[in-house]
């Protein structure tokens, strides 16, 4: 088996939004309204995230096993007008046939030592209040709930999101994925 994380071209906005139209069809079954998921179009976010790759507002990474893409990353500078000197990891997602064999720990993994090397020193990103898995996830990464919370609708249904942040200073000379592996 191959793997190989590496940086997203603006070409690659099709792939990605692709990965996060699936994985929101699995991971946020019961917690979105199905309606919503079942009307999700595959090609819903390329425009964005051809627009965020293209200004380098913020980056992406794709993560390929035996050169088929499973999984991405967006990630960059903060959005939030309170944390401008901080990173902001936007999204993690993986093709639900990944999901739970570490392919997100690698992805992280990677993103974590971009960020740092991009001089961030605190990062945060938001997860949905009743997404147990990915704040489990995150809490075991070193990110704590800071009980900021961002409210929005879906269909009418209202969904909350919840802050998590970390220090990257805590990560010191770690490195678990080489760079362009």
């Amino acid at each position: 088996m191959s793997l190989k994380i590496r940086q997203a071209v603006v070409e690659d906005a099709k792939v990605i939004s692709n990965i996060h139209a699936l994985s929101w069809k699995s991971a946020y079954k019961e917690l979105v309204p199905q309606r919503y998921l079942d009307d999700l179009k595959n090609d819903f976010w390329v425009e964005a995230f051809e627009n965020w790759i293209r200004s380098d507002d913020l980056k992406a990474k794709i993560i390929y096993e035996n050169e088929k893409p499973i999984g991405c990353a967006i990630y960059g500078k903060s959005r939030d007008e309170k944390l401008l000197n901080w990173g902001e990891i936007v999204s993690i997602y993986l093709l639900p046939d990944y999901f739970h064999k570490g392919y997100g720990q690698k992805l992280l993994d990677n993103v974590l030592i971009d960020m740092k090397e991009l001089g961030y020193k605190n990062i945060y990103l938001w997860v949905l209040e009743e997404n147990d898995k990915a704040r489990l996830f995150y809490e075991k990464n070193g990110f704590k709930c800071n009980d900021d919370k961002y409210y929005f609708e879906v269909m009418q249904k209202q969904l909350v999101n919840v802050r998590y942040v970390n220090s990257l200073k805590s990560l010191g000379n770690k490195n678990p994925v080489k760079r362009g592996t």
